[in-house]
């Protein structure tokens, strides 16, 4: 993992263990949605680029905070312009 559960819950200033589970799960989402905008070929090429946790961080923590209503186009966009440096030209 790019970022870890508690760095993660520090980002998103959660305090509690209630969410854990549901973190984990959207940091490893979020690790594919950046893998797959960058169009890096691994997760370790991938961990190496620039802005990658950053990218991570950004696309855990909207859909942790927009989970009920979260515009994935939107975040598409922010992590295209976020990973524009390191993504590949096309597959």
């Amino acid at each position: 993992m790019i970022v870890e559960l508690d760095e993660m819950k520090n980002y998103l200033r959660v305090d509690h263990e209630d969410d854990d589970s549901l973190i984990e799960n959207l940091i490893s989402s979020a690790e594919a949605i950046c893998l797959d905008v960058s169009r890096c070929g691994t997760m370790e090429e991938f961990s190496e680029a620039e802005n990658s946790k950053i990218a991570v961080l950004y696309a855990t923590a909207y859909l942790y905070e927009h989970r009920e209503e979260a515009d994935h186009h939107a975040m598409l966009l922010t992590l295209r312009a976020l990973l524009f440096g390191v993504r590949e030209g096309g597959f």
